[in-house]
C-alpha cells in the first residue's frame, strides 16, 4: 500500500474531538493538564520556601476596577479564587448538564447511586472531620475536608491507572458534580458572614433573564456576557462567593447534537455563499454554521482548555504555596486540623463512596447498580480522597495563619497518599485472572442503547453470521467521500468471524446531490437479493452515480435491468430510506460515517486499530452479559 493510499484510509467521524461519550472530552483535558496543574503546586511550594515573604506580598496585591463610582477591588489572590475560578466552575456546570442531556444520566435512574455515593462522600468525611476536632478552634473549617477536586482527581487518576476503563472516570465524574453542587451551596450558605438581599434578588432576575433571552433564540453571545459579568458582580455584592454563578450558568446550558434541519440550512446557505461570495454572505454562513451546535458545546470548547491549562493552574499557584520549616512539621503533624483534613479524605472518601454504592445496590436487588465494576468503584473512592480546587477555597475562607497552613497541608498529604493508594489498588485489580479482572473494572450492568430501532435481521441489511457476539451499524453515505475512506477499514474488520456488520443509508442530499439515487439502487438491487454487490460498486465508484452509471453497475451484477429500473421507480425504495433517515434522527445521527457499536454509538476515530479496540471491549461485555445470564 502506498503513503498516499494509507493517508487516505485515516478518517475521523465528525465527533473526533470527542471520545465515547459526552463527558470524554473533559477527561482528556483534565487529564493532559494535570501535570500543569502539580507543576504549579511545586512551583508555589517552592516560591514560598525560598524567597521569604514575597509570595504571600504578591499573591496580597490589591487590584481594582473602577466604572464611575462603582467599583470592585480585590487582591490577586481573590480575582484568582472569585473571578476566574467562575469560568472554571462554569465548565464544570456544562459538563454535567451534558451528562444529563446526551451522556449515561440522560436515564435518570443512573443518576442515584453516584448522587448517593456523592453525598455519602462528603457527610462521612466531614463527620471524620468534627469528631477530631470536636470542641477545638479548627471545627469550623469542616467544609475543607469534603469536596474532591475533579480536575486534578482525573489528571491523577490517568497517570496512576492508565489502563483503568473510562467508566470509572466517568463515574468519578458523575460523583464530583454532586460533590462540587453540594460544596458550592455551602460555600453560599455556611461560609458567607451576611447576605445582601438586594443585590442577591437581583442576581436572580439577571439569572432568569438569560432564560428568556434562550426562550427568545437569542443566540449572540454578546447579549449574553454583559449578563454573567452583571450576574458575577451582583453575586459578590451579595456577599456569596461568585463562583456560584459560573456554576448555575453552566446548568443553565443545554447540550444536544447538531440537528440535521441546521445542517441542511448552513449547506443551503453555504451554496448562496458560492454563488454570490460577498462579506454579508459569509457572515450570514458563519452565524448559521455556529448556530446549530448547542450554547453548552460552544461554551465548553471556548473555555475547557482555559480552564484546564490557566486558569486551574493559575489557582494552585495562587494558594499551594506553604511555608514550611521543621518547627511548622512538628506543629502540623500533631494539628487536629491537618489530621482530620487527611483522615477524612484517605479514609472517609473510599468507605462512604464504596460502602454506600454496595448498599444500594444490594437494597434494590441489583436494579440500581454503578455502571462500573467494584475495583473502579472503590479507585473511585480512593482518588475521590484528592481535593484542591473547592477546598482551598474554603480554607482560605474559614481559617487564617497557621490553621490555614495547616489545612492547606493536609489536603495535599491526602492527594498525595490517595494517589498511591489508587495507585496500588488498580495495582491489584491487574494482576487477577484475565475474565475475573474485565468484571471488576467493567461491572456487569446493563449498558444504554443509543440505536433506535435495534438491529433486525428481517428488515436490515446484514453481513456476517446471526450469532456473532458483535454487531456494527453504519449510517452510511454512497456519495460521501468519508465513507469511501472508511470502506476498505471497515472490509478489513471482516477477517473476524465473530463480526456482523449493517448498513443503513443517510444521503446527505444537500452536499451529495446523487446520494439518494445510488441509496435507492442499492435498495433496488436488495430486491433482487445483491444488495451488497451493488453497495460495494457504488462506494468503489463515488464519483460515477448517474442513472447511466447505476445500470451499468446493475448490468455487472447480473441484474434483471428492466425490474432493477422498475423498482428504483417505485416507493418501496423511497419507503426503506425513509425509514434509516427516521431511524437515523430517532439514534442522534446527522453526518457520516456514524458508527454503532452493539448498540452504542462510537465517537472518535474509525482506523483500524480505535475500532478493533471498541470492538474487543464490546466482545469482553458480551460475554460477561451472557455469563450472567
Amino acid at each position: 500500500m502506498s503513503d498516499s493510499q494509507a493517508t487516505q484510509m485515516q478518517g475521523t467521524t465528525a465527533w473526533k474531538t470527542r471520545l465515547t461519550t459526552p463527558v470524554r472530552l473533559l477527561l482528556r483535558t483534565e487529564a493532559g493538564s494535570a501535570a500543569v496543574l502539580v507543576t504549579a503546586i511545586v512551583v508555589a511550594m517552592i516560591w514560598a520556601n525560598v524567597a521569604d515573604g514575597s509570595y504571600e506580598n504578591f499573591w496580597h496585591t490589591d487590584l481594582s476596577i473602577h466604572l464611575g463610582d462603582m467599583g470592585v477591588s480585590l487582591t490577586l489572590r481573590e480575582w484568582v479564587n472569585s473571578g476566574l475560578m467562575t469560568l472554571f466552575f462554569l465548565v464544570v456546570g456544562l459538563e454535567a448538564r451534558r451528562e444529563f442531556d446526551l451522556g449515561d444520566l440522560r436515564d435518570r435512574r443512573r443518576f442515584i447511586l453516584p448522587a448517593a455515593a456523592g453525598i455519602a462522600g462528603m457527610i462521612l468525611p466531614v463527620s471524620i472531620f468534627l469528631a477530631i476536632n470536636h470542641g477545638g478552634p479548627g471545627a469550623g473549617g469542616w467544609g475543607v475536608a469534603m469536596s474532591t477536586d475533579t480536575a486534578l482527581a482525573l489528571g491523577l487518576l490517568a497517570l496512576v491507572g492508565r489502563r483503568v476503563p473510562d467508566q470509572a472516570r466517568l463515574f468519578l465524574v458523575t460523583v464530583s458534580v454532586v460533590d462540587d453542587l453540594i460544596a458550592l451551596l455551602v460555600i453560599a450558605v455556611a461560609y458567607t458572614d451576611e447576605i445582601k438581599i438586594m443585590p442577591l434578588a437581583i442576581a436572580i432576575v439577571l439569572y432568569l433573564g438569560t432564560f428568556v433571552l434562550a426562550r427568545l433564540q437569542v443566540r449572540s453571545g454578546y447579549a449574553y456576557v454583559p449578563l454573567g459579568i452583571a450576574i458575577w458582580g451582583a453575586m459578590l455584592a451579595s456577599g456569596i462567593d461568585p463562583v456560584v454563578s459560573g456554576l448555575a450558568l453552566g446548568l443553565a446550558a443545554a447540550a444536544y447534537t447538531p440537528a440535521r434541519g441546521d445542517l441542511e440550512q448552513a449547506s443551503d446557505l453555504f451554496r448562496l455563499f458560492r454563488e454570490q461570495p460577498t462579506p454579508e454572505l459569509a457572515r450570514g454562513l458563519r452565524v448559521g454554521v455556529v448556530n446549530s451546535f448547542s450554547w453548552n458545546d460552544r461554551l465548553q470548547r471556548t473555555y475547557q482548555g482555559w480552564s484546564s491549562y490557566l486558569i486551574v493552574p493559575l489557582f494552585g499557584l495562587a494558594n499551594a504555596g506553604i511555608a514550611i520549616d521543621a518547627s511548622f512539621l512538628r506543629r502540623a503533624v500533631t494539628s487536629p486540623v491537618t489530621i482530620g483534613v487527611f483522615v477524612a479524605y484517605v479514609c472517609g472518601k473510599p468507605i462512604a463512596i464504596t460502602g454506600i454504592s454496595w448498599l444500594i445496590t444490594k437494597l434494590s436487588g441489583r436494579r440500581v447498580q454503578p455502571g462500573a465494576g467494584w475495583a473502579s468503584v472503590l479507585g473511585t473512592g480512593t482518588i475521590a480522597g484528592i481535593g484542591f480546587t473547592v477546598s482551598f477555597l474554603i480554607a482560605n475562607l474559614a481559617f487564617e495563619g497557621p490553621a490555614l497552613a495547616e489545612a492547606k497541608l493536609g489536603v495535599l498529604a491526602a492527594a498525595v497518599a490517595a494517589a498511591v493508594l489508587t495507585w496500588a489498588e488498580f495495582r491489584i485489580t491487574f494482576m487477577l485472572p484475565k475474565a475475573k479482572r474485565a468484571v471488576a473494572l467493567l461491572g456487569d450492568a446493563d449498558q444504554l442503547t443509543d440505536l433506535i430501532p435495534e438491529v433486525d435481521e428481517e428488515r436490515d441489511h446484514v453481513r456476517g453470521p446471526a450469532e456473532a457476539s458483535v454487531t456494527i451499524v453504519e449510517y452510511g453515505d454512497f456519495q460521501c467521500p468519508y465513507c469511501g475512506r472508511a470502506e476498505p477499514i471497515v472490509r478489513e474488520l471482516f477477517t473476524d468471524a465473530d463480526l456482523r456488520f449493517v448498513w443503513r443509508n443517510l444521503p446527505l442530499t444537500d452536499v451529495h446531490p446523487q446520494a439518494r439515487l445510488a441509496a435507492e439502487a442499492a435498495e433496488a438491487a436488495g430486491i433482487q437479493g445483491k444488495f451488497w454487490e451493488m453497495h460495494d460498486l457504488l462506494l468503489t465508484h463515488q464519483d460515477n452515480l448517474r442513472i447511466t452509471d447505476l445500470l451499468t453497475y446493475a448490468r455487472q451484477i447480473a441484474l434483471d435491468e428492466e425490474q432493477f429500473h422498475d423498482d428504483m421507480m417505485r416507493s418501496t425504495a423511497a419507503e426503506r430510506i425513509s425509514d434509516d433517515l427516521e431511524s437515523a434522527d430517532l439514534s442522534g445521527v446527522s453526518g457520516t460515517p456514524t458508527f454503532f457499536i452493539n448498540g452504542q454509538r462510537h465517537y472518535g476515530a474509525y482506523d483500524v486499530d480505535t475500532l478493533k479496540e471498541a470492538i474487543r471491549l464490546a466482545r469482553v461485555r458480551a460475554k460477561i452479559a451472557s455469563r450472567r445470564r
